[in-house]
């Protein structure tokens, strides 16, 4: 039960780690939307094929348009914040109990 303790506890840390990355990507993509960024720029180019993926399928299912003003980066960050006091504190938990 050790073991499983301390991969769940591993599990969350990587977890949790990995959406506040995610989530200061978004912040970045949303930022640089706010000026003419140049397409053909790599970190431009990098923040667009990490996130128009999710971006994308947000847009597709809830169009969140007000007035040229996109709202999905909004909703993924809530998202992961759900996820993340949700999912990885419950992980964390679990760990905790186990180990």
């Amino acid at each position: 039960m050790f073991v499983i303790g301390n991969f769940l506890a591993a599990m969350a840390k990587v977890l949790d780690i990995g959406l506040t990355l995610y989530m200061w990507i978004i912040i970045a993509r949303a930022v640089i939307s706010w000026v003419n960024p140049d397409p053909y720029n790599p970190i431009v180019r990098f923040l667009t094929s990490v996130t128009e993926p999710v971006l994308y399928q947000i847009r597709r299912r809830l169009p969140l348009n007000l007035g040229g003003l996109d709202l999905s980066p909004i909703l993924v960050i809530l998202a992961i914040i759900f996820i993340q006091s949700f999912l990885v504190r419950s992980l964390a938990e679990m760990a905790g109990r186990l180990g």
